[in-house]
């Protein structure tokens, strides 16, 4: 165990994380998200909610510039509480955010470094999170 680390960063998690470069993305699923669909590793954390992962995510890693924070929207574009807590944990502006329909987020999903799947049980919470130039 590492000191001052959040401990949802396990070892696996922080390793992936080591390994974005600039630009790069991962995704934060919920636990209704088809992860295994795009190819890309897939990290499991069925125990953990996506807003508690990705304030973990987002305490060792910067945004990219805007927009760095892509959430899944609804069909009807009406924003959801954990829309708003996705947005809260990624410290995210609201110029860094921006809201992507279903099937292009999957498209983005598929272009993504690795997905963490999350336990969440609420629809619609997924999240990509592009990663900026540390120190920036």
């Amino acid at each position: 165990m590492l000191e001052g680390v959040n401990p949802i960063l396990t070892g696996e998690l922080l390793l992936r994380l080591d390994r974005l470069g600039h630009s790069d993305s991962v995704v934060i699923s919920d636990a209704h998200f088809p992860a295994y669909r795009f190819g890309v590793p897939v990290l499991e954390l069925p125990a953990l909610r996506s807003p508690e992962v990705l304030r973990a995510i987002r305490s060792v890693t910067p945004l990219d510039d805007a927009p760095a924070l892509v959430l899944m929207a609804t069909p009807d574009s009406r924003p959801l509480p954990v829309h708003q807590e996705l947005a809260e944990a990624a410290r995210a502006e609201s110029a860094d955010l921006r809201m992507a329909e279903r099937n292009r987020f999957y498209e983005l999903a598929s272009e993504a470094q690795f997905i963490v799947r999350t336990g969440e049980v609420l629809v619609y919470a997924n999240a990509r999170l592009q990663k900026g130039v540390v120190g920036h």
